[in-house]
């Protein structure tokens, strides 16, 4: 049979067969102890008794071979009596069956041995042979049939077997119903799995107890409220992603149709056309709005990213990416200064995606910093504190100024996306860091982006990039700039 169509044994009936078949053995040996215990002892009791015959006759008159010749030989019942001198005669009763006799009766004749006992196949039958000393240098000699012994053990023996067969069918009852109750929290498990399979409805399923299988309905309800504040995350990123995306792209199809009817109307006598400033106007405007929506479009693929991408994580130096983003955000600063003092502070991360973090906390403190305002900047200990010369954060936006697509009323009119500040708050989470944000002492807004690492450049054994990497975040940041 391939494996393909070979049927696997469920796992409740793999547990019925393993407690039935773990009763019969227990069955099996508690009976095998109890015939070979039984039989020791009734084969013992029976030895036991024929020494105790053969003891009794010793002293009286059946132990003369003179008066035993003349007993009848059915007057012992089924038993075989004999009297054995030490030079192997045998005297028996009349008409009797004289019984074995071999060495060990000889030789308790001949007062060698105290007596004797032996296990004799006779006829078809089983023979206990006993012999004890005799008066005059002889032995009396005793054998019985074992049949009534035998038909006892056989008696047991089906007995045992009977209640052996009824344990083993007992334990598979009891393992079926213990299959069962064991495996119901597992049933309700895979009925919740299939549910939401079904129908993506991610209510969490009940919890009784405290034991293993309590403990995986707890990860498995854990896993439902993660996925749920997922699907969350991701239809409110569509939806605030569609809102954003709607404002440019429909004053992008009015432009254009503007200047489609402007070509139109330009092949058509007397009909009214844009002047080349209007026109000019418009196609700056269309160029702008197509900037502003590849940088919403870049922004949202940031914010996508679930966990850093290993081949991009290097060990660096903060400083210089600080110097770097400093030197980057210049030429558009329009004229602002920036007063950068920063130390060594060693990380292992994307350099990439914290250069556009740093980016855009610079972005966002040229934004509001007045034109001949100054930037400060102050990178100590992993902490980078960015602070502009604005009005300030309002006491209301502070909770919100990382949050994704958050726009104070101020900024409504200001160029941007309403991401950026979200991708700092994301990707200092990822590096295992953390942001914040507040009013310097001076009046304006201070944004500050921590990030884990060392003063000293680590040695090479140092370095492990999935150290700082390893935990992806377990709530993605909802962080925009004001």
């Amino acid at each position: 049979m391939s494996g393909n169509t070979k049927q696997r044994m469920s796992l409740r009936n793999r547990i019925s067969w393993l407690v039935a078949v773990a009763v019969a053995v227990a069955v099996g040996v508690a009976a095998l102890a109890v015939f070979v215990t039984a039989r020791s002892q009734l084969y013992a009791r029976f030895d036991d008794d024929l020494l105790a015959r053969a003891q009794a006759t010793v002293g009286g008159a059946l132990a003369d071979p003179n008066q035993l010749v003349k007993v009848p030989g059915d007057a012992f019942g089924g038993a075989q009596f004999a009297i054995v001198t030490s030079r192997g005669l045998v005297y028996s009763a009349r008409g009797g069956i004289a019984p074995p006799v071999g060495p060990a009766e000889l030789a308790v004749a001949a007062q060698q041995s105290s007596q004797s006992v032996r296990v004799v196949e006779s006829n078809g039958k089983s023979l206990r042979v006993v012999a004890v000393p005799a008066a005059g240098g002889t032995a009396l000699v005793l054998a019985d049939s074992t049949d009534s012994v035998r038909a006892t053990l056989r008696t047991l023996g089906w007995v045992l077997a009977l209640v052996g067969l009824f344990g083993v069918m007992l334990g598979a009852i009891v393992g079926r119903l213990v299959a069962t109750t064991a495996l119901r929290p597992v049933e309700r498990l895979t009925e919740a799995t299939e549910r939401v399979a079904r129908t993506e409805d991610l209510t969490p399923v009940p919890v009784e107890g405290d034991d293993e299988l309590a403990r995986l309905a707890q990860s498995f309800n854990t896993m439902l409220v993660a996925l749920g504040t997922s699907r969350e995350r991701q239809r409110r990123l569509v939806a605030d992603a569609g809102h954003e995306l709607r404002t440019p792209l429909t004053s992008l199809r009015t432009n254009i149709d503007l200047l489609t009817q402007s070509q139109a109307a330009s092949q058509t006598a007397d009909a009214p056309t844009l002047s080349a400033a209007d026109h000019d106007a418009l196609l700056f405007d269309v160029r702008a709005q197509l900037s502003e929506l590849t940088e919403l479009v870049a922004d949202l693929t940031e914010l996508s990213k679930e966990a850093p991408v290993a081949a991009a994580v290097e060990t660096f130096d903060l400083a210089e990416a600080v110097d770097h983003a400093v030197e980057r955000i210049k030429p558009r600063a329009g004229g602002r200064d920036f007063d950068v003092r920063t130390s060594s502070w060693w990380i292992t991360g994307e350099r990439t995606a914290i250069e556009r973090s740093l980016t855009n906390l610079l972005d966002n403190a040229v934004k509001w910093s007045p034109i001949d305002g100054t930037v400060h900047v102050r990178l100590d200990e992993g902490t980078v504190a960015v602070t502009d010369e604005g009005v300030g954060i309002a006491e209301a936006d502070l909770p919100h100024i990382f949050d994704r697509f958050y726009r104070s009323p101020d900024a409504r009119a200001m160029p941007g996306s309403g991401l950026g500040l979200a991708i700092v708050a994301q990707t200092a989470e990822r590096h295992g860091g953390s942001t914040e944000a507040s009013n310097a002492p001076s009046g304006g807004a201070q944004l500050i982006l921590r990030l884990p690492g060392s003063p000293d450049m680590p040695t090479s054994d140092d370095q492990g990039a999935d150290t700082l990497l390893s935990a992806a975040p377990t709530d993605e940041p909802d962080a925009t700039d004001a």
